[in-house]
């Protein structure tokens, strides 16, 4: 029997059940027909059934089929010219997922079928692909948005207080023996209590977590045996990847997911995504025709004067078009989806500037920024920026809006240059770890614009940036595409692993003098997961195609020592406001105490002369963070003070004395933090204005005496 139809609404799009039946709404422009496609099943011989959407509003179409339920698997084929040459690319052989889909079961298949032309033909995507690819296509899902969230709190912990720590659903928890095996590497793990309560001992307050909508595995990978490991080739952008849910294919992975964010909250702990809008899984001209550019080629891409091209500011083949009203909705509805939806507290985006492109160039006033600012759900949660693409003048650290927080990718360089001993001038060293405000200031942004860090998941671990002066890709061949010129690594003497003990302790001690920078730095630190356990990847600095033990956390070598360091200086960080400031420094005489908010020193225990910041052989500095010199107040309007802070960083080889402060800054100091841990005979307790002595290539932080 025939199904029925009835014209339905145009909003929302997507699918939308109640309980009545099933309303279908899709946006193309240039379409002719759209038919919706039923489907038993998830399988490759499911039945087909397809119900044309007659009813056409706006560029939407859209139809309502009456007793239908959550559940129920289904596509689109869209009618319409192939013309190439004109944007056009419309074959209704291939089945199309759903943009809107909640949730998407399973994963392409390759094979020729998929691309809307015959791969085989001399005429390239002139020519026409006749055949069907519905078996090999994943099927989109209706999915029933119920769910109770028993009263979730969102944590909305301020930025300035934020720890974050960057991690892969997968790789952090597929080989950790403390949780059921059934769940490892899925949404259920990373909800688990086991590492919840890991994350709680850390210290962090949110969690990045890499892509998690769905995406496809890239041909030239599947043909290598290799695989998209990070997941940044999206095609779904509502739908949780079916690959970390191990609560089937029929929308559980969806109330997988929310379990996952209610746990976390439970503890406090944020949700941040690391999402892909600025483009698809869909290649260039002579890619695959799975959804996009299927269902409106034309009103999708940025196109170039020719048509039959792409403008790729991505690398990856193609640009979402930002600019047009439909694809900047799709965008806003997925954020809010899954701001309002799926609970989560913030977004870090995948090549920011792309979207923030008008036309060539980087444009702060966007359509993009303007309709994120003015949106009263987006707005509220944390929106993070990698501030780059591939395209030319691409890098726009610092030119992002005030509501953004931005990668920093100056802070990583500058910091592992200067603990690998480069020429560089004290003065940059000095503005990154306060804030970067050469970056930020200017525009009215304060400290948490700069997401400080070291390391990421594209690059080198902590350990083998230690360990590693070259890369060691041979399975993939890949470098890293974040900005980075070389990796600014030093293997302290030998290539990779050695028994050579002398080398060990200084890798050893390396790791902490970047964890303690990090995490003393003013901004808002993210930890690359992972890193607290010295994770390695033997060198690899690109393992994004790498779903294996290369990529997976190592719990049974865990460096314990390491980790114990990293919560320890995290926990200093966040009891003490002095690291978490709103406001810059200046650099003035605080009432209280006439004594300046900050002043840095030379070992002799005099204030640092202009000429030495611009020294490129200075190697060493020491800075005071005056406690009463912070100029905020708390929630309830209390002014915030803390322990007056001496830092000391020294980067060169050998032992410095440093001489303390005269007595009017602390009248004695307390050793809180020290990075060289084979000095047994270091005192705790140093008087004002004495001499303390720190060895080459260490971190130490002295807190002015209580008592």
């Amino acid at each position: 029997m025939k199904t029925k139809v009835y014209p339905g609404s145009p909003y929302p799009l997507g699918a939308t059940p109640s309980a009545e039946g099933v309303n279908f709404a899709l946006f193309s422009r240039n379409a002719t027909k759209v038919e919706l496609c039923l489907f038993t099943d998830e399988k490759q011989e499911a039945q087909e059934e397809r119900i044309e959407l007659t009813a056409h509003t706006h560029d939407i179409w859209h139809g309502f089929i009456p007793e239908l339920k959550p559940g129920q698997h289904y596509g689109y084929r869209v009618h319409g010219p192939y013309e190439p040459a004109n944007g056009h690319r419309f074959n209704a052989n291939k089945l199309l997922i759903d943009p809107y889909a909640k949730a998407i079961a399973g994963a392409v298949e390759w094979c020729d079928a998929n691309f809307g032309y015959d791969v085989q033909s001399d005429q390239e995507d002139f020519s026409f692909n006749g055949q069907d690819n519905a078996s090999q296509i994943p099927k989109a899902v209706v999915v029933d948005g119920d769910y109770d969230w028993e009263n979730d709190k969102f944590p909305k912990t301020p930025l300035h207080k934020s720890v974050i720590y960057e991690t892969h659903v997968k790789g952090f928890t597929c080989t950790h023996p403390d949780i059921p095996e059934d769940i490892r590497g899925t949404y259920a793990a990373v909800g688990h209590p086991i590492t919840i309560q890991y994350l709680l001992d850390l210290g962090v307050t949110a969690v990045e977590l890499l892509p998690v909508h769905q995406y496809v595995i890239d041909q030239h990978l599947k043909d290598q045996g290799l695989t998209n490991y990070w997941g940044y080739n999206t095609i779904g952008f509502f739908a949780p990847d079916i690959r970390y849910s191990s609560s089937g294919v029929n929308g559980g992975q969806v109330a997988e997911f929310k379990d996952m964010v209610k746990a976390l909250h439970k503890a406090g702990i944020e949700v941040i995504l690391d999402v892909v809008y600025n483009h698809t899984a869909e290649g260039n001209h002579m890619g695959p025709t799975l959804s996009f550019k299927g269902i409106d080629n034309a009103s999708y891409y940025r196109l170039t004067d020719d048509a039959r091209f792409y403008m790729d500011y991505t690398g990856t083949g193609n640009t979402l078009n930002a600019n047009l009203p439909n694809v900047l909705q799709l965008i806003m509805d997925s954020l809010r989806y899954w701001i309002t939806e799926m609970h989560v507290d913030g977004f870090r985006f995948d090549l920011a500037s792309a979207l923030a492109r008008e036309f060539h160039d980087v444009d702060k006033l966007s359509a993009f920024f303007d309709i994120i600012h003015q949106d009263p759900i987006i707005s509220q949660v944390k929106l993070i920026a990698e501030p780059w693409d591939v395209g030319e003048g691409g890098y726009q650290v610092g030119s992002f809006p005030s509501l953004w927080a931005e990668w920093n990718g100056k802070y990583r360089d500058c910091v592992r240059d200067y603990w690998i001993g480069a020429d560089h001038t004290l003065a940059e060293f000095a503005g990154r770890l306060m804030g970067s405000s050469d970056l930020y200031q200017n525009d009215k942004r304060t400290p948490t614009a700069s997401i400080n860090f070291i390391t990421a998941h594209d690059g080198f671990t902590i350990n083998d940036l230690v360990s590693y002066n070259e890369k060691h890709n041979d399975a993939n061949g890949e470098g890293n595409n974040d900005g980075e010129s070389h990796n600014r690594s030093w293997n302290c003497g030998i290539e990779g692993p050695t028994d050579d003990q002398q080398v060990n302790d200084l890798r050893k001690k390396q790791r902490k003098n970047l964890l303690a920078t990090l995490f003393l730095s003013q901004g808002v630190p993210m930890l690359l997961g992972g890193d607290e356990i010295a994770r390695t990847q033997h060198g690899n600095n690109n393992v994004y195609c790498q779903d294996n033990e290369l990529s997976w956390y190592n719990w049974k070598e865990a460096d314990q020592d390491l980790l114990e360091f990293t919560k320890k200086v995290i926990a200093i960080r966040k009891s003490h406001p002095t690291f978490t400031r709103r406001k810059w420094f200046i650099g003035e005489p605080v009432r209280s105490t006439g004594i300046e908010d900050i002043v840095w020193f030379l070992p002799e225990g005099d204030p640092m002369p202009a000429e030495a910041w611009e020294a490129s052989y200075a190697k060493s500095l020491a800075v005071y963070l005056n406690g009463n010199g912070i100029r905020s107040v708390d929630e309830k309007g209390n002014r915030i003070s803390d322990d007056h802070v001496f830092l000391i960083f020294n980067a060169h080889h050998e032992a410095l004395d440093y001489q303390l402060p005269n007595p009017e800054y602390a009248k004695s100091w307390c050793l809180e933090l020290y990075t060289d841990d084979t000095d047994k005979n270091q005192p705790t307790r140093f008087e004002a204005a004495s001499k303390v002595r720190i060895e080459g290539r260490s971190v130490m932080m002295l807190l002015a005496c209580k008592a």
